[in-house]
């Protein structure tokens, strides 16, 4: 980026944009380099002035959620990395029957979870414990323990490189497995799921159940990205993992956890190249020990 559209930026934002910021306290995994600009966006009107200007300017711009299934490169990201803030990030209950709540795209799932307990609305139970944010959830169709996000959903506003919303109904979108078919360079703005009329001590319950679940299964004590590998059609990328012998495998301080083969977690000092090094060691082997390749369900960012 050069120095005009630099100044630009800065005359559109003054300080809220911040050049050469890091990234990794952003991503489970705690690796990775800095962004060229970063902004968190608080309003739609704010960042459809931003996205507007980078896609004439011909700057490129990436939406981080949570940082969950994403690998930062070390050497860094160019363009405009976007955090969505504020009016972009928060919840509310919809009118009518049956129940449903509007939800922005960088609202925490673990605290639509709190929300949904509190207000006595079930259904979306499952995505406890997945440390993301509602837009990836839609991005990525997340789910867990045979559900996903895709099924609750009825209604998305979403906005295009030129800054202008548009609502797209269920039937106008395409979830597939671990993804949703969007233009690219659009973003998620919000979305609207149906939930099932509950009580809060029952919605409650279910999600100590799903939370239990995924402490006694998955590697919680280290930084990680959660689901390494999609799961191929019919079986499971982490027995796969497991059989070709891979639980423990380290490349620098990146490790295939013991407890979860489909996990990859940092011992404490791990880069984004050793990460991404431990996923290629374990595509190879995999495909060479069982004839099966597997696509990863990590993202890289900037890639």
């Amino acid at each position: 980026m050069d120095h005009a559209r630099k100044k630009a930026l800065q005359d559109l934002f003054g300080d809220r944009i911040r050049f050469h910021h890091s990234l990794a306290a952003y991503t489970t995994l705690r690796v990775g380099g800095r962004a060229e600009a970063f902004f968190e966006a608080h309003t739609a009107g704010e960042l459809a002035r931003l996205i507007g200007f980078l896609s004439s300017s011909g700057i490129p711009y990436f939406v981080l959620g949570a940082g969950s299934n994403l690998v930062v490169p070390d050497e860094g990201v160019r363009g405009v990395v976007i955090l969505l803030r504020g009016l972009l990030a928060g919840v509310e209950k919809g009118p009518g029957e049956p129940p449903s709540i509007l939800v922005g795209a960088g609202f925490p799932l673990p605290d639509l979870l709190t929300f949904c307990r509190r207000e006595g609305l079930g259904g979306l139970e499952f995505l406890a414990g997945i440390p993301g944010t509602m837009g990836g959830a839609a991005i990525m169709n997340a789910g867990a323990f045979g559900k996903e996000t895709g099924s609750a959903v009825v209604e998305m506003e979403v906005m295009d490189r030129r800054g202008q919303v548009f609502r797209r109904r269920r039937d106008e979108l395409r979830f597939r497995y671990r993804g949703l078919d969007l233009p690219t360079g659009w973003v998620v703005l919000r979305v609207r799921m149906v939930c099932e009329a509950s009580d809060p001590a029952t919605v409650g319950g279910r999600i100590a159940v799903y939370l239990k679940r995924r402490k006694l299964s998955q590697p919680l004590d280290h930084p990680s990205g959660g689901s390494v590998f999609k799961n191929p059609p019919g079986r499971h990328a982490g027995r796969l993992l497991e059989e070709a012998g891979l639980k423990g495998k380290r490349v620098g301080g990146a490790m295939i956890s013991t407890k979860h083969a489909n996990w990859i977690v940092n011992t404490g000092n791990a880069t984004a190249r050793d990460i991404l090094e431990l996923m290629r060691l374990a595509r190879r082997t995999v495909e060479e020990k069982t004839g099966v390749l597997l696509e990863p369900e990590i993202r890289i960012l900037g890639q």
